[in-house]
């Protein structure tokens, strides 16, 4: 496991996905004097605890949803790469992305570190991770994309619409296709996320209690993630078939 600075170009996340570019950066006009938070004692033993918290999990989830993902998939890659994306200034959050070369990654954040409450809701959360990847569910989300611009595009053409039109049309058209199926991707997550979290020895009912902390976003159309009250049934519900 190691730590280093991630900027996905297209990314599943637990509660929002992240893009991020950064400006240039300017020498300041007359010299300053940064501040230095110095952490207290309390601040220091809480984040050494979530820092083993992060480990122990890693170690006994990460070979599960290796196994679950060979199990699974044919020809997918299924070595993934935790890390902890750890630029400043982030709400709490987690994601799965790809690098160059295909490995599938999973990251997390410093403040989802002091978000989550225990072991169980930490573990939920790397599976549902794990699960997007498993699921295919960036190349489903490219497709659906493609067509989307396509169909979007082509209605805008026949139309008569200029070069421009049709160029706004196709970005509408990749955007309701990206997001189309966005709510049944996460809550299939969450599903294989509870298997996930099972089988590595955790309570994926407990974890599921993370969404209690987050904000519901309802059910609204088009958007990315379902209702939290269906999250959690979805959780209990395939917990039920596992006991």
């Amino acid at each position: 496991m190691k730590t280093y600075l991630l900027i996905p170009f297209l990314a599943f996340g637990l509660s929002a996905c992240v893009s991020v570019s950064r400006p240039a950066p300017t020498a300041p006009s007359e010299p300053t004097t940064p501040a230095v938070s110095t952490p207290t004692p309390t601040t220091s033993l809480r984040a050494e605890q979530a820092a083993r918290q992060f480990v122990r999990v890693v170690r006994t989830v990460e070979p599960v949803a290796e196994a679950e993902c060979r199990a699974r998939t044919t020809n997918m890659n299924c070595d993934f790469n935790i890390v902890v994306d750890d630029r400043p200034g982030q709400p709490p959050n987690a994601f799965q992305t790809r690098d160059k070369e295909g490995r599938p990654i999973l990251a997390f954040n410093i403040p989802l570190f002091a978000t989550v409450r225990n072991a169980d809701e930490l573990a939920f959360v790397m599976g549902h991770e794990a699960a997007h990847h498993i699921r295919a569910h960036l190349d489903r989300q490219q497709r659906n994309a493609t067509a989307g611009a396509l169909i979007f595009g082509g209605i805008a053409a026949i139309t008569g619409a200029g070069e421009q039109a049709i160029d706004s049309a196709q970005q509408v058209g990749a955007t309701v296709g990206a997001r189309g199926y966005s709510k049944d991707f996460e809550l299939e997550a969450d599903e294989l996320g509870t298997v996930i979290a099972h089988k590595a020895g955790y309570d994926p009912v407990i974890g599921a209690a993370f969404f209690t902390k987050i904000a519901d976003p309802g059910n609204k159309f088009l958007g990315t993630h379902p209702p939290n009250a269906a999250r959690i049934e979805t959780v209990r519900r395939t917990a039920a078939t596992l006991k």
